[in-house]
């Protein structure tokens, strides 16, 4: 019987055209007076342009300006960016981050991971277990799901929790009060068995709430988009909600240009951070291909332009294509949208730290409409947007009594959000140290 050899293929041949022509990466501080411009460029692939744009979303950058084209093999894009104060980048430990995570070494995992500061796209928090929960919001559900992992001795030392279209997501990174990861089958199934009877209520139902593990990391920002999607919050878009203030309400164009042959998605909204990165998400979520974009702000507002077609090569030709990508993109955008108060804490690390603070929450009458939970060191952080009960702004005297209870054994920041007209001024005893996650990037790389 004759032997049948297989062709070899050199594993590193998808690397080849890295190889032969690697990223190229400028950060350039002179050319502009009130910004840096971050130029890179590369062979095209898919997927590009969210990692680039997620990498600099997670270093804290504000995007005020972009240029983008990718038609044809090569990618090539320009940023304006500031930090969160609005200066420019002048601190070399980013820089040196920049050039190494979009460069050559970076376009790897492990090339990123490498680096000594904080991880783009992940956090760097150790042996960790991720938990994924979606379901129907409700007043008080992040209390109830805190207390759980509390009552199972599990410490949540990150998370991102969003609310949109009366739909809870939350991703969170738990371990045991050994900091070991959990791995005994039978306390997550224990654990996943109460989240979703939390979750699902008296419906027995995957559709209504559901719950995952996993050991692996994740981006979450980019995994609660996806999530939410998969759930198909954008099909109430449309509906005004609490969730969804008249101001921040986007204005959204889809045109055809026959002779390019490009879908043209024109986007003007309130400008805020990562509104870039939010839009880009769900576009490569959707199987759509950016092959040029404008980024500007003026003033409060955004213009965004993207020049797309879906994978297949084909425009948005119908109607319900395009109403279907107008209520996405819009959905993505009011995810991350919060008005009111944000409440910023700051305690010493411990299993029970956010039940106890939600618990305190829910008991002065406040629903959570969006939370972020991280632990540097030994200090856990803690940011939530607040409304009460009813989804309307919070009377200030339930902020001040809520720091007089809590502010013995926790730092409480109270800051505005902007767009909230009754929204107070900074107050609190730290007001000068903020722990609100766009300032944790210099706390990492120290």
């Amino acid at each position: 019987m004759a032997k049948v050899c297989w062709p070899y293929f050199d594993p590193e041949y998808e690397n080849f055209s890295n190889r032969i022509n690697p990223p190229r990466v400028s950060v350039d501080n002179d050319s502009c007076h009130d910004c840096t411009l971050i130029k890179f460029d590369s062979i095209n692939k898919p997927g590009i342009l969210l990692e680039v744009v997620q990498i600099l979303t997670d270093l804290d950058f504000i995007i005020t300006k972009a240029y983008i084209s990718s038609d044809g093999g090569w990618f090539m894009d320009v940023f304006h960016v500031t930090d969160q104060q609005g200066k420019k980048i002048t601190d070399s430990k980013t820089i040196d981050f920049i050039e190494k995570a979009l460069g050559p070494k970076g376009q790897s995992t492990e090339g990123v991971r490498s680096w000594q500061g904080k991880r783009v796209g992940v956090h760097s928090i150790g042996d960790h277990t991720a938990i994924e929960l979606i379901g129907r919001d409700r007043p008080g559900l992040l209390s109830e799901i805190s207390a759980v992992l509390a009552s199972l001795q599990f410490n949540v030392i990150a998370a991102e929790v969003w609310t949109h279209n009366r739909r809870i997501a939350c991703v969170l990174y738990v371990n045991d009060a050994t900091n070991e990861a959990m791995d005994e089958s039978k306390r997550l199934s224990i654990m996943e068995e109460q989240l979703n009877h939390i979750l699902r209520g008296c419906e027995d139902d995957e559709k209504v709430a559901r719950t995952s593990f996993s050991m692996g990391f994740t981006h979450m920002d980019r995994r609660l988009h996806q999530m939410l999607f998969a759930d198909r919050d954008y099909e109430s878009a449309g509906v005004t909600t609490t969730d969804c203030a008249p101001s921040f309400r986007p204005k959204i164009r889809i045109e055809r240009i026959v002779e390019k042959g490009y879908s043209v998605v024109s986007v003007r909204c309130k400008d805020r951070a990562k509104l870039m990165f939010d839009i880009v998400c769900t576009l490569t979520d959707m199987q759509y291909v950016v092959f040029h974009a404008t980024i500007s702000s003026e003033g409060q507002y955004a213009s965004q332009e993207y020049f797309i077609r879906h994978m297949d090569g084909c425009t948005l030709d119908t109607e319900g294509e395009k109403e279907r990508v107008i209520k996405c993109i819009e959905a993505a955008i009011q995810r991350r949208v919060s008005e009111g108060v944000s409440l910023e804490l700051c305690a010493k690390d411990r299993v029970g730290l956010l039940s106890e603070v939600t618990r305190i929450l829910r008991e002065n009458g406040l629903t959570v409409s969006r939370a972020g939970v991280s632990t540097i060191g030994e200090k856990g952080l803690n940011v939530f947007y607040v409304r009460d009960a009813s989804g309307n702004a919070v009377d200030m005297k339930i902020i001040e009594a809520l720091r007089k209870e809590i502010g013995q054994t926790l730092m409480v920041n109270v800051k505005r959000v902007p767009g909230s007209a009754k929204a107070p001024a900074q107050t609190g005893g730290w007001a000068k140290t903020s722990f609100f996650f766009g300032n944790l990037f210099e706390r990492f790389l120290t």
